[in-house]
């Protein structure tokens, strides 16, 4: 399921970050958060990008999910976000106190960050090489600040159901 590491990104990107081990598709869905928050208008790559990008792109990660239905409740929330929903996030950075605040265009908001962080720890833990979807949805839905979980709720998904086993 997993799959080799991608080669070193470029410096000053997300990804590029030392520690971070991520699997090609992650890598893509990051690439694909960062797309979205610059076209969006936002400073920030934030929790709610990371999430939408995941649904996007990575089918383990959809198949989490009770149904497709719930898919489809959270993608409409999710695109509404660029069209007037998320308006009260632009400008604001999305902060759950999980590390210092670093104002960098594209740059992943501190809650994204320490996702991140969370998902490779995770994979680290299993003895996986890299980070995956799924590990990402984990850390994701183990903040109950973040926006990223702000949406599922509003989508009617129950994040604790969706990683019964995160603390």
């Amino acid at each position: 399921m997993h799959s080799s590491a991608h080669p070193a990104p470029e410096a000053g990107t997300p990804e590029a970050e030392p520690d971070v081990r991520l699997s090609v598709e992650l890598t893509s869905v990051v690439a694909g958060a960062r797309r979205r928050a610059v076209r969006d208008g936002d400073g920030q790559i934030d929790t709610a990008h990371l999430l939408h990008s995941l649904l996007e792109a990575d089918p383990a990660v959809r198949a989490v999910f009770a149904d497709g239905a719930q898919v489809a409740r959270l993608l409409g929330y999710l695109v509404q976000r660029s069209i007037g929903y998320g308006l009260q996030w632009q400008g604001t950075v999305e902060d759950s106190g999980a590390v210092p605040v670093v104002r960098e265009a594209s740059a992943l908001s501190p809650s994204a960050e320490a996702a991140m962080r969370t998902a490779v720890e995770a994979a680290s833990r299993r003895g996986a090489a890299v980070a995956s979807g799924n590990d990402l949805l984990d850390a994701l839905v183990a903040d109950p600040e973040c926006r990223a979980v702000e949406v599922l709720r509003r989508a009617g998904v129950r994040p604790e159901e969706l990683a019964p086993g995160i603390d």
